[in-house]
């Protein structure tokens, strides 16, 4: 058979086709990075190769790296890798350098400029402060300064209101261990009372505390022994379905028993904040408001239990500075779980 123009060519497409066919698919792009596994990942890439991931103003995950075949790493596993100057250990450096035991100051991280914020409040002033400015010049840029306004304080007194001692705080999360009940709030409430109340009166017990930290940490737990109270793990109507680590530039709420339900970003990790109670460190840091009463109260996003309210400056008139404890080290602590 005498072969035609149309004949070579729809043989030349099947050639391809055939080609095409034999050749394997090509791997799927990896998923994009959620912020459990970014924090996976810095993990795995150390101290010296990372100063930690946050989420740009679009959403994305980005994870800071030192050097080249960190960010390919990063790249590999679905992220964006932005190389910084100072990894996470050289950061932890200069926090040791500028943290002069001063009351009244807030220290952590801010991976997004790569830098350990010194948050002020009011009280520090005079030769205090020129000390401060002497030790953040010191690092040639590696930290800055930050006005919290007002003074650093307890909320003393989260949800729903919780009464002990003559104080009032906030319950945290209610949390369980096998068949048996207890709820979170902050340590620097439950050092002031062994029983807790669900009114002013102090007549209706919820139940007695089990365990308490603070300063260093700020979190306590106490065991419900009033049977006839109903518990649930939802927070103002949101279920908690799950714990987890905050990022830097996260979208988080809070509920309190002084302010009710508000909302923020995430602006910082491992705080050391320093009240004239006590420090504590390890702090998650927000630009959430709170107020006095506040204390112990629930940040969360979504279903994801996240932190309790430690204190913070400003109110929720004009704004604050808001710090929490690390939910996810009090449920290791104590062996037990959200619901």
């Amino acid at each position: 058979m005498k072969l035609t123009r149309r004949t070579l060519l729809s043989t030349a497409a099947a050639t391809a086709m055939l080609t095409a066919a034999a050749v394997p698919p090509a791997h799927a792009a990896p998923q994009p990075l959620t912020t459990e596994r970014a924090a996976t990942l810095t993990a795995t890439l150390g101290a010296d190769r990372t100063a930690g991931s946050y989420l740009d103003a679009t959403g994305r995950t980005i994870v800071t790296v030192t050097d080249t075949r960190a960010a390919a790493t990063v790249r590999a596993a679905g992220g964006v890798a932005r190389i910084v100057e100072r990894s996470t250990r050289a950061l932890e450096r200069t926090q040791s350098q500028v943290d002069l035991g001063i009351t009244g100051t807030a220290l952590y991280v801010d991976p997004a400029t790569n830098q350990i914020v010194v948050g002020i409040d009011n009280t520090v002033t005079g030769q205090k402060l020129e000390r401060i400015k002497t030790a953040v010049a010191a690092t040639s840029g590696a930290a800055r300064i930050t006005n919290l306004g007002d003074t650093l304080s307890m909320r003393i007194s989260g949800g729903d209101a919780i009464y002990g001692g003559g104080y009032r705080c906030s319950l945290g999360f209610n949390v369980r261990k096998g068949s048996e009940y207890f709820f979170l709030t902050a340590g620097h409430c439950t050092n002031v009372a062994s029983a807790w109340y669900a009114n002013s009166a102090q007549s209706t017990k919820l139940g007695d505390r089990t365990g308490t930290s603070f300063p260093g940490n700020d979190y306590g737990i106490v065991k419900y022994t009033n049977t006839s109270i109903a518990i649930d793990g939802s927070v103002g109507g949101q279920d908690i379905t799950s714990a987890g680590n905050a990022t830097v530039g996260q979208s988080v709420t809070r509920r309190g028993s002084t302010t009710g339900t508000h909302s923020g970003t995430v602006t910082g990790l491992n705080a050391t904040v320093r009240y004239a109670e006590g420090t504590v460190r390890g702090m998650i840091a927000t630009n959430v408001c709170a107020e006095p009463g506040d204390s112990g109260g629930p940040l969360y996003a979504g279903g994801t239990a996240l932190g309790l309210t430690s204190g913070g400056s400003g109110n929720c008139r004009t704004g604050g500075t808001t710090f929490f404890q690390p939910v996810g080290e009090v449920l290791s602590k104590y062996g037990v779980a959200v619901f």
